[in-house]
C-alpha cells in the first residue's frame, strides 16, 4: 500500500461502479479513509467489501446517498465525519446520461432529472463538504466534468449542459476557496469503458458496432478505461498537485485535440 492519500478521509459519489468504483480501489491502496456513496445500495456494499478484500484498508464504508436530496446529503456527511472523520477529499462523480434527442423535444421533467443529478449535485456535495475542509485548512474537490463540458456534439442536450456548467462551477470554487487551502480541479474523460457507455451501446442493438464507431473518434484507437481516469484523480487529490487549482484536466485519447 502507498501513502499518497494516508488516513485521509475521501467521499467518492457515484462508487458502485465505473470510475467512481475504480477511484475508490486506488484511494485506499493510497491509504485513504474511502466513503464509497451511492444510491446502488446491493452494489456499493460489494464494491466497499471488495475494496477492504483487494487492499486490505478496513477504513473503507459504504453510503447510501441519493446526491438530490440536500438533507440525506447533510445527513451522510455527518455521519461521514463520526465515522471516519473529516472529509479531506470529495470526488463529484455520480451521473447520468439522459436523453438523446433535439433540444425542443426534450420534455422539462427530462432535463431536470439529468441536471439535478449532474449539476444539482455536484453543488449539494460541495456545499456539505466544504465546512470540514475550511475547518482544516485543508481540502481537494475533484469534480467529473467530460469532453463534452467542452466540446459540443449532436446528442444528449441535458448532459452537455451540466457538465458544461461544472467546468466552470469548479473555476468558481476554486477562487472561492483557495485562501482555505482546498483546492477545486475538473476532470474531462473522454469515451470510458464503463456502465454508462455499454449501457448506451447494449441499447442501440448494435453493441460491437458502437464501440468501433467511438473507438474510432479518439485518436488512440480505443476507450479509456476506469483506472486511468482514476489514477488522474487521485493524483488531483493528493499533494503531488499542490499547485494545481481551477485546473481542467482533459482525458480522452486525444479526442478534443482535433
Amino acid at each position: 500500500m502507498c501513502e499518497r492519500l494516508k488516513d485521509r478521509v475521501v467521499v467518492i459519489t457515484g462508487a458502485a461502479r465505473g470510475i467512481g468504483y475504480a477511484t475508490a480501489m486506488l484511494a485506499a491502496k493510497e491509504g485513504a479513509k474511502v466513503a464509497v456513496c451511492d444510491v446502488l445500495e446491493d452494489e456499493g456494499k460489494k464494491a466497499a467489501e471488495e475494496i477492504k478484500r483487494t487492499t486490505g484498508n478496513q477504513n473503507v464504508k459504504f453510503y447510501r446517498l441519493d446526491v438530490t436530496n440536500e438533507d440525506e446529503v447533510k445527513r451522510t456527511f455527518e455521519q461521514i465525519s463520526k465515522d471516519l472523520g473529516d472529509v479531506y477529499g470529495l470526488v463529484n462523480n455520480a451521473g447520468i446520461a439522459g436523453v438523446s434527442k433535439p433540444t425542443h423535444e426534450i420534455t422539462l421533467e427530462e432535463w431536470n432529472k439529468v441536471i439535478n443529478v449532474n449539476l444539482n449535485g455536484v453543488f449539494l456535495c460541495t456545499k456539505h463538504a466544504v465546512p470540514y475542509m475550511i475547518k482544516n485548512n485543508r481540502g481537494s474537490i475533484v469534480n467529473l466534468s467530460s469532453i463534452y463540458g467542452i466540446v459540443g456534439a449532436p446528442d444528449v442536450p441535458p448532459y452537455h449542459a451540466s457538465k458544461g456548467a461544472v467546468r466552470i462551477m469548479t473555476k468558481v470554487d476554486a477562487l472561492f476557496y483557495a485562501k482555505y487551502n482546498i483546492r477545486v480541479n475538473s476532470v474531462h474523460p473522454g469515451f470510458i469503458d464503463t456502465p454508462m457507455v455499454r449501457g448506451y451501446a447494449e441499447g442501440t442493438g448494435n453493441r460491437d458496432a458502437v464501440y468501433e464507431a467511438l473507438k474510432k473518434l479518439h485518436p488512440l484507437g480505443r476507450l479509456g478505461r476506469p483506472e486511468e481516469i482514476a489514477s488522474v484523480i487521485v493524483f488531483l487529490l493528493s499533494d503531488e498537485s499542490s499547485f494545481m487549482t481551477g485546473s481542467e484536466v482533459v482525458v480522452d485519447g486525444g479526442y478534443t485535440a482535433q
